[in-house]
């Protein structure tokens, strides 16, 4: 049996088939929890230029910016200039039910908006705090960091900030701000170093993974363009856990593993959803842009101390 439907005129094949090795989850249970919190998810990618990483059956997961040529013409698109691979970037516009579940169907299982919409490409946004614990760590250190995190922003009147679960191991704090993308990529600089500042046996800043030892990494990097897995995106990863908005208060009380396609919907959606959770958008405190232009760009530093590294271990030794 294919489990082949329709739903808004979007043809829905294959439904019974699993979704990937260890999602305890089929294609039509994707389908149903995207369907079931698309007025949750939609508010996140409506007007962002959209990457999603799909997996197809016996293949690896693959993360897909440039829309494919078979896309209806009735998915949104921006064209954008990657700088990386020199070339225009056809996006997606997931602004509607329709789109959101033709890739479903696509098995497109998570969802990268950027920061940025395309109405106001020059308005950064947020500023994200992106927290990964080291591997084998509990979740109650990511906790810890977000509350480091947290602390600063309040110390600097960027007052109510949201959390959620990445629906990895970690979390994502988030506050609305306003300022140019270059003063809000500083003011993420520094709000990482002060956090780290508080309980630097905790907390880390640094980019390149041997130099953490274990601790939680600070990732500052997350502006600009930068994408992020949107609030109720589920994630490739064993059950099907989705990135999901906790209340600051329950942060003890829960792990990311609690919110999957499964259970993320119902009475799991009876609290304000994570657009519902944002404050107004707050002006950048100047010391805190200040700072930050002093710290340099955590990729370029790790990029530069790579290849100082690796000049290092080919250079011969004398004797």
């Amino acid at each position: 049996m294919s489990g082949d439907a329709e739903r808004d005129g979007v043809r829905l094949t294959n439904l019974d088939q699993p979704l990937f090795d260890g999602a305890e989850a089929t294609k039509r249970d994707l389908v149903d929890y995207l369907d079931a919190v698309r007025d949750r998810i939609l508010p996140e990618l409506t007007d962002r230029p959209l990457s999603v990483v799909r997996v197809l059956r016996g293949q690896k997961p693959f993360m897909q910016k440039n829309l494919p040529k078979y896309t209806p013409d009735w998915v949104r698109r921006e064209s954008l200039w990657a700088h990386s691979s020199q070339r225009e970037v056809a996006y997606a516009l997931c602004n509607d039910r329709r789109t959101l579940l033709w890739f479903a169907n696509q098995r497109a299982v998570e969802y990268h908006p950027t920061l940025v919409t395309v109405g106001a490409p020059e308005s950064p946004g947020y500023l994200v705090m992106d927290l990964d614990p080291p591997e084998g760590s509990g979740f109650g250190v990511a906790v810890a960091s977000a509350r480091l995190v947290r602390q600063v922003l309040d110390d600097v009147g960027l007052t109510g900030a949201a959390v959620k679960t990445s629906g990895a191991k970690g979390l994502h704090v988030f506050v609305p701000v306003l300022g140019t993308h270059s003063d809000a990529a500083a003011a993420t600089r520094a709000v990482a170093a002060r956090a780290e500042r508080l309980d630097p046996a905790l907390a880390t800043t640094a980019f390149i993974r041997e130099d953490r030892g274990n601790k939680v990494f600070l990732d500052s990097t997350r502006s600009g363009s930068a994408t992020v897995a949107a609030a109720y995106s589920p994630r490739i990863r064993p059950g099907t856990p989705v990135s999901f908005p906790v209340r600051w208060d329950d942060l003890d009380q829960v792990t990311p593993a609690d919110f999957t396609v499964h259970t993320a919907t119902g009475p799991a959606l009876e609290y304000e959803g994570w657009t519902e959770r944002m404050p107004a958008p707050s002006r950048l405190p100047p010391d805190l842009v200040a700072e930050g232009h002093t710290i340099p760009i955590a990729r370029v530093q790790a990029m530069h101390e790579g290849k100082r590294r690796a000049r290092a271990r080919t250079r011969p030794t004398e004797g």
